[in-house]
């Protein structure tokens, strides 16, 4: 400090309370994909380690957006990916992988960060940063019609009986 001036901090995403508390989540789901059997490599252990990855990463990007609805944009992803990572929780409990108190711990750390997040969205809303340079509607999608096959034409998939060879 000089001539009685502060010195800014540089702020970032790193400082955001969800963000922390995101990380804090990723690193547990880290440990539990290292702890799980081989045969989960591919599956349970990669989706869980994706889906906590894309929480702080969506975090991450949505901060260093300009306008509030691109920023919210990529928190919503960072809250979907939020609760996958909890399903991936429950699913390990669920399957025997975790015991109960790992599976409530996730469930506890889940939800605050999920609370962080959804109080960082209000804030996001309220603030509307860029609407006045680009408008309320920059980023509205026009209309877009969807093609909805009838039932007919949608291939039977059934799913294999457990005792079929």
């Amino acid at each position: 400090m000089e001539d009685g001036q502060e010195t800014a901090r540089a702020q970032g995403f790193e400082e955001l309370r969800c963000y922390q508390l995101a990380l804090k989540l990723l690193e547990a789901t880290y440990k539990l994909a290292k702890e799980l059997p081989d045969y989960e490599k591919y599956n349970l252990a990669s989706q869980i380690r994706r889906a906590a990855l894309s929480t702080v990463l969506n975090i991450a990007e949505g901060y260093g957006r300009y306008h509030y609805l691109d920023k919210l944009r990529f928190f919503y992803i960072a809250r979907g990916s939020l609760s996958e990572t909890r399903s991936a929780f429950i699913a390990a409990h669920t399957v025997g992988h975790i015991d109960e108190a790992q599976r409530d711990w996730a469930l506890t750390a889940e939800s605050e960060t999920q609370k962080s997040l959804n109080g960082y969205i209000d804030y996001i809303r309220r603030q509307q940063q860029g609407r006045k340079e680009f408008g309320p509607t920059v980023l509205k999608e026009d209309h877009a019609e969807y093609i909805v096959l009838p039932d007919s034409l949608i291939p039977d998939s059934p799913i294999p009986d457990s005792q079929s060879p």
